[in-house]
Formats: structure tokens, C-alpha cells, sequence
């Protein structure tokens, strides 16, 4: 081809992509008022005037030091430390294709999960010397973090449609994720549902305030029973919801592929920003055996707006200088690298055993003396990530021990004592192989269940032995007066075996829990934003739901409501249920049968065998918050997580020791009136978790005679010490003397038969005489 045709063929290209752009340009400030357009349209074209925050310290220095034995190993020399600093990112998402094909499939689907490289702007120079982007269309393509459909940060009043089947498929129910209530009832059904299916029914959102939308996630309805989901829709937006401009291509109306099954989420993205303040989804087909229901994300970015009193109203920011990112596996190693060597002194970093595909699950000890159970010192632990796509728990306490290191170093009073009377146990991922599957595709697209089980497909919080069984059978079966276990039930045999249907990453957990004296516990997981107490499961076998309370049932209310009371929307009465289920009868709070029966859980499980109170943390109606929520989201949980743990040091405490002072392992401490017994540690130190009150306490251990005292536990904060000294029973003693002399202990049972055959036998003679 000759340079002159090359050259106007150069030009006829760049004259299609001008008028392009100015068509849909043209399309986006259509409805302004006449002196907001110029201001709409340079915000489109020069976006990056908002939206780029570059940050002046970018650069970080890593740590140098060599790690000790204990701690993890040293990450690829690839990996960049953590930056423990206010981060925050915007929803990546790919190009759409030159074909107009905006569908983005779960599996392909990327998201500001990830570091993703920085856009370069490629550039080529022209025949007459100057240089232009590469691609006009590509470059002009910006994505945003969701509205907050799935937070509820967009309220019921802010959801609108042409129709509705009935009040529980309304428009308040459009939200991603959503679930259905198990009988699917009027009030709790799981999508929005048209009550006519033609191409004329629309659902729309009121952002309230002039935004920037970048994309729409859609997912068909949440049903047992029903299959429903859109196949095709098409989007517009408005500034007034009178007048409409639909998103358009070249060829005219543009069409948005939509799901092809009700579960996985898809992503499709605006050829263009759009500014608007609202934004409507006209569904155009639908799955044909069913009807059109569906529940979406959108994707948007909010101009700045300083008038608008709204916004300013609901604004949450956070003065910690925390890391405020989602952290795959090698990130969260680092992470914990970095805090242990900002930290040393109260830092300890360990694993507790392998996921199944072999990651370590590593654990972060908090203590004043780290690597040493101290005498007297309750333990405490927070675990987190059974569950593998419930992200924000396994982030809130990667969040934590960096709060705690620092607050420590500056000098924090109160969590000074907290780390010096306490020692903190912090696991963040229990199931690190389900998250790193949830994590490829990221926050918006992993749906509602990508990543919950481990890598062979078990639910680690249901794995446990089911010692309730044990339990409740033994009692049922009692025929005489004899006492039934109460605690440390051991685990049956057959779960033991190499056959039983247990992951390698609960054993590891069990192992954990059974090395070390912890006293309470709480399991962060997501989906709700509740506290549940155990039983976890109804005593009553033909019940699903039944109130199940433990014997320290008034404890665990007090624990679970220590952290409701302090999150900042677990008891607000006026905030919106996340799915079904409403809390407020018990501010927050709730017994774990009455809501679902679960065997086998780990709440349940700690409480029977060891002596650790746990409880299961519902920290958030999004399994997988965005990451410019994060801020917001450790602002809520924050008080809560450390209120709870200071709730370690309620009740009594105190040693079992003898006669020579020597402490008394496995000692068992009794509380007259709960039917429900704890045991001394190694060295004889105990904790026992009461509420305010008078208690008679006895310690017993075999061959020692019981001790009984009144133990009185004030509202203060601190343990009551309730101290025990314990003497041999005469058989103890007896037996002592005759092993220290080499000779068997001769039973008193078989002295008083051989004492009366000789009294038999002397009468006999005296007989025989006569």
C-alpha cells in the first residue's frame, strides 16, 4: 500500500473514533441543565482530576532483619512489604472486546482484590510528527467500587421498579447475594420479581446524588424450588427519572448479556462513564421456563459534592494507620513479618499445621512473654477464614495486630495491660485454600458460596465431633444416681480414625485448641451481623429450631452482648435485616440452635471438651466487602474486638495447689448451681468465666480431698482470686508410702475379706473342740 493510502486510511480511522466518542459523550449529558453540561463534559473527558489520588509514599523500606526460629519463612525476594497505612483502591475490571461483548464471565472476572500494574498509556506517533493514545475507546474506561447494594448502604428507598410479583419480591429485595428465607414467604424471597414478564418492566436506583456509573452486576433469584434469572438487559441513566438516555453502541441500543444459570455473578461494564443520578435496568429476555427476577450490584463512583448534606452525614473515616487492603496468602504472610518486626518484644509468629493443598496456617501470639504460657495469665484466641470467601474477619484481624502493635508502641494504657495480663492467640485464615479461590475472582464476583468449603470440599465449622449426642444420650440413659460427664467429653473413636470425613485443617485446630489453655474464644465469619452463643444444636431431634441453652447460658449472654453493644450497628434498631433473619428481639445477639441447628460445630465442641467459651461473630451482611470499605468496617468492629477480649478477665481465677504448695494439674473446679465443671492447667492455675455474684466453688482432684470456699465476682473489670489448697485422702497417702517403699498397695476391700476368712476359720476351731 502506498504512504498515501496508508496515510488516509490513518485518517478515516481516527475520524470514526471522534465521532464515536462525541456521540456518546453527546448521550451522557443529554438531560443536564444547559449550564452543567461543559462541567459534565470535561469531567468525562479529564476523570482522572477525581479520581487519582497518587500517594507520595509510594515508596516503603522493607525490614531487614532475619526472622526468628519460630516465625515464618522469609517471602520470595519479589514480594513487597505491606504498607501499615490508609490504602485505598478502585473495582478493575477487564476491557470489554472489540465485538461490543460487555459480559464478563465469573471465571475471567478481576477486581481491585488484586495489585494490579498501573494503565500504561501506550502511544504511537503519527506521519506528521505528533503522538496520540493508541485507543481513544480503551483509555476512556474507568471502574468503580460498588454503590453498596450488598453493604445496604443504598436503603429500600432508593430501589424502585415498574412492578412487583408480591411485597417480599419488591425492589428492596434486588440486592446481590441476598438470600431467601427458607419457606420463601412473602416478606423474605430472594430477587426482585416483575409482575408481568414483557420487555417493558425496568428496576431502578436513586444514588441520590450525581454519580458516575461504570458497571452493573447481575444475578437471577436465590430459590430452592424456582429458577429464575435475566438473559439480556439494556441500562439507562437519568438525572430527574423522567427523562431516559439508554446506553447505546454503534449499532443503536446496546444489549447486556445477562446470567445464564441464578448464582454466579456477572459483570458487564459501561463502554462509558455515565454521569447521572439514576440508573435503571430494563430487562430484555429472560431464562424461558421462568420469569424476570433478578438482584444486581452497581458500580459507581460519587462526585465530590461538599453541599450535600446526605453524603457528609454518612461519611465513615478512620484515623488508623492501618493497611487497608485485601491480602492473599503471601501478603498476609508478609504482613505478620512486618508487625513481628515492628514488634518483636510482644510478637510471636507460628503455625498450627497444613491446609490440604499445604499452605501453613500461621497464627500471631500477643504477649508481653510470647512463646510461654505465664502462671495466672488467661489465654484468649481469635480465629478466623473457616470459611473461605468470608474475607472481612480474616482482614479485621490482620487489622488488629497491627492496631495493637502500634497502640502498644505509642504508649496506649489500655492495651498495654490488655497484652501484659493477656495472652493473644490471632488466627486469620483457617482455610487459606477456599480464600485463595474466592480471591482469584474477587469481591463482587465469587457469589455466595465460591471458596466456603476447603480444597476436599468440608466445612471446617461443622467438622467437629458431635459430643452434644454424647452428652445428652448418656444422660437420657441414666438409670442410677451417678453423675454424667459434664466436660472435657473426649472425642469418640471413630472420628479418630484415618477414615473418618475430617479435613486436615480441623485436626490441626483441634490440636491447637488442646495444647493450650485458652479460656474464651470467638470465631469471626460473614454473611450476618449477629453474635451466636451456643448449643449450636437442638437437643430435640425432630426440631431445626429450638432454644438450646447451655448451663452458663447467663455467661454466654453477657459475652455475646459485650460485643454487640459495642459494634456500631448490631444494636441499631432503625438498620436494615441482611437477608431474613431480624436480631433486635435480643439487641444482637442470639442462640445459635434457635436460629439453624448445626452438629458438630466449634462452638459447641470447645465448650464440651476444653474449657475455652467460644462464640461464632458474625461481623457483616457482605461475605466479601469491597476494599474502600474496609476503613468503615474496621471502624465498626473495632471497640467490639477489644471489649471482647477484655471479657477474658471476668469471673474468678485462682491455683490448686497441695500441702507443699506444688500446683495441681486437671484439678476440677465446680460452681454449685451450673452443671458444667472446668479443670486446672499444668501448672494449677485456673479461670473460670462468671458473672457478677456470689458463687460456691468447690476443687476437687482425684486422691486429694475436695476444698470448698464463697468466691464473690464484682462489676469491676479483673478476675476475682479464689485460691485453693488441697490435702491427700489417707489412701492417697498410704499408697504414696508403700510405692516410696517398693511394696504394692494392698486394697482395703481385700484386707477386710482376708480379715474375715481368719475370723471364720478361728470360729471353726473353737467349734470343732467343743
Amino acid at each position: 500500500m502506498s504512504p498515501f493510502l496508508k496515510q488516509a486510511s490513518c485518517a478515516q480511522f481516527c475520524l470514526v473514533i471522534c465521532v464515536f466518542d462525541l456521540t456518546l459523550l453527546g448521550d451522557t449529558i443529554w438531560g443536564l441543565p444547559m449550564e452543567d453540561q461543559d462541567y459534565y463534559l470535561q469531567e468525562i473527558i479529564n476523570r482522572d482530576h477525581y479520581y487519582s489520588f497518587p500517594d507520595p509514599n509510594e515508596e516503603f523500606s522493607p525490614f531487614t532483619e532475619q526472622p526468628r526460629e519460630e516465625e515464618v519463612e522469609p517471602p520470595a525476594e519479589t514480594e513487597e512489604p505491606p504498607r501499615i497505612k490508609p490504602v485505598k483502591k478502585e473495582l478493575k475490571s477487564k476491557k470489554a472486546n472489540k465485538k461490543d461483548k460487555s459480559s464478563l464471565e465469573t471465571p475471567s472476572a478481576k477486581n481491585g482484590n488484586k495489585k494490579g500494574e498501573k494503565n500504561k498509556k501506550s502511544s504511537e506517533r503519527t506521519l506528521d510528527g505528533d503522538f496520540e493514545r493508541r485507543s481513544t475507546y480503551e483509555d476512556s474506561r474507568e471502574s468503580c467500587p460498588p454503590l453498596g447494594l450488598e453493604t445496604l448502604k443504598i436503603t429500600d428507598f432508593q430501589l424502585h421498579a415498574s412492578t412487583v410479583k408480591r411485597y417480599g419480591l419488591g425492589a428492596h429485595r434486588a440486592r446481590l447475594n441476598i438470600q431467601a428465607g427458607v419457606n420463601e414467604n412473602d416478606f423474605y424471597d430472594g430477587a426482585w420479581c416483575a409482575g408481568r414478564n414483557d420487555p417493558y418492566q425496568w428496576i431502578e436506583v436513586d444514588a441520590r446524588r450525581l454519580t458516575k456509573f461504570t458497571g452493573v452486576i447481575t444475578q437471577g433469584r436465590n430459590s430452592l424450588w424456582l429458577s429464575d434469572w435475566v438473559t439480556s438487559y439494556k441500562v439507562m441513566v437519568s438525572n430527574d427519572s423522567h427523562a431516559w438516555v439508554t446506553v447505546k453502541n454503534i449499532s443503536g441500543d446496546m444489549i447486556f448479556e445477562g446470567n445464564s444459570e441464578k448464582e454466579i455473578p456477572v459483570l458487564n461494564e459501561l463502554p462509558v462513564p455515565l454521569v447521572a443520578r439514576y440508573i435503571r435496568i430494563n430487562p430484555r429476555t429472560w431464562y424461558e421456563e421462568g420469569s424476570i427476577c433478578m438482584r444486581m450490584e452497581i458500580l459507581g463512583c460519587p462526585l465530590p459534592d461538599p453541599n450535600n448534606y446526605y453524603h457528609r452525614r454518612n461519611e465513615m473515616t478512620t484515623t488508623d494507620n492501618l493497611d487497608f487492603k485485601h491480602h492473599n496468602y503471601k501478603e498476609m504472610r508478609q504482613l505478620m513479618k512486618v508487625v513481628n518486626e515492628m514488634c518483636p518484644n510482644i510478637t510471636r509468629i507460628y503455625n498450627i499445621g497444613k491446609s490440604h493443598q499445604g499452605l501453613k496456617l500461621y497464627a500471631v501470639e500477643i504477649s508481653d512473654n510470647p512463646g510461654e504460657h505465664e502462671v495466672g495469665e488467661p489465654e484468649f484466641r481469635y480465629m478466623a477464614g473457616a470459611h473461605g470467601n468470608e474475607v472481612l474477619g480474616r482482614e479485621l484481624l490482620l487489622f488488629l495486630m497491627q492496631f495493637m502493635c502500634q497502640e502498644y508502641l505509642a504508649g496506649n494504657s489500655r492495651i498495654i495491660r490488655l497484652v501484659e495480663d493477656t495472652r493473644i492467640h490471632l488466627l486469620p485464615s483457617v482455610n487459606p485454600d477456599g480464600y485463595e479461590k474466592a480471591y482469584e475472582v474477587g469481591s463482587e464476583l465469587g457469589g455466595w458460596s465460591l471458596g466456603r468449603w476447603t480444597q476436599d470440599g468440608i466445612d471446617i465449622n461443622n467438622n467437629f465431633p458431635d459430643l452434644n449426642t454424647l452428652l445428652w444420650e448418656a444422660e437420657d440413659r441414666r438409670r442410677i444416681q451417678r453423675k454424667v460427664p459434664n466436660h472435657h467429653i473426649p472425642i469418640p473413636e471413630w472420628y479418630l480414625s484415618e477414615n473418618a470425613t475430617v479435613a486436615v485443617e480441623t485436626r490441626a485446630v483441634i490440636a491447637w485448641m488442646e495444647k493450650n489453655p485458652f479460656v474464651l474464644g470467638g470465631n469471626l465469619q460473614g454473611g450476618e451481623l449477629v453474635v451466636a452463643y451456643p448449643y449450636d444444636m437442638v437437643r430435640s431431634t425432630w426440631k431445626t429450631q429450638e432454644h438450646t441453652p447451655t448451663p452458663d447460658d447467663h455467661v454466654f449472654r453477657w459475652l455475646a452482648y459485650s460485643y454487640a453493644s459495642t459494634h456500631r450497628l448490631m444494636t441499631d434498631a432503625r438498620r436494615r435485616v441482611c437477608h431474613t433473619e431480624d436480631f433486635q428481639k435480643e439487641d444482637g445477639t442470639v442462640n445459635g440452635a434457635s436460629w439453624h441447628t448445626v452438629a458438630g460445630s466449634i462452638n459447641d465442641f470447645s465448650y464440651l471438651h476444653t474449657n475455652c467459651f467460644e462464640l461464632s461473630i458474625y461481623v457483616g451482611c457482605d461475605k466479601y466487602p469491597h476494599e474502600n470499605e474496609l476503613p468503615e468496617e474496621w471502624e465498626n468492629n473495632r471497640e467490639s474486638l477489644i471489649v471482647f477480649m477484655e471479657q477474658v478477665h471476668r469471673g474468678i481465677k485462682g491455683m490448686v495447689r497441695d500441702l507443699h504448695g506444688k500446683g495441681i494439674p486437671n484439678a476440677i473446679i465446680s460452681v454449685e448451681g451450673v452443671n458444667h465443671d472446668i479443670r486446672t492447667a499444668i501448672d494449677g492455675d485456673y479461670w473460670r468465666l462468671l458473672n457478677p455474684g456470689e458463687y460456691v466453688v468447690t476443687a476437687k482432684a482425684e486422691g486429694y480431698t475436695a476444698a470448698t470456699k464463697n468466691c464473690a465476682v464484682g462489676y469491676d473489670m479483673g478476675a476475682t482470686r479464689c485460691d485453693f489448697t488441697i490435702s491427700k485422702t489417707n489412701l492417697a497417702r498410704i499408697k504414696e508410702i508403700m510405692e516410696k517403699f517398693g511394696k504394692q498397695p494392698i486394697s482395703l476391700s481385700l484386707r477386710r475379706y482376708r480379715q474375715q476368712g481368719r475370723q471364720r476359720r478361728q470360729q471353726y476351731r473353737r467349734l470343732s473342740r467343743v
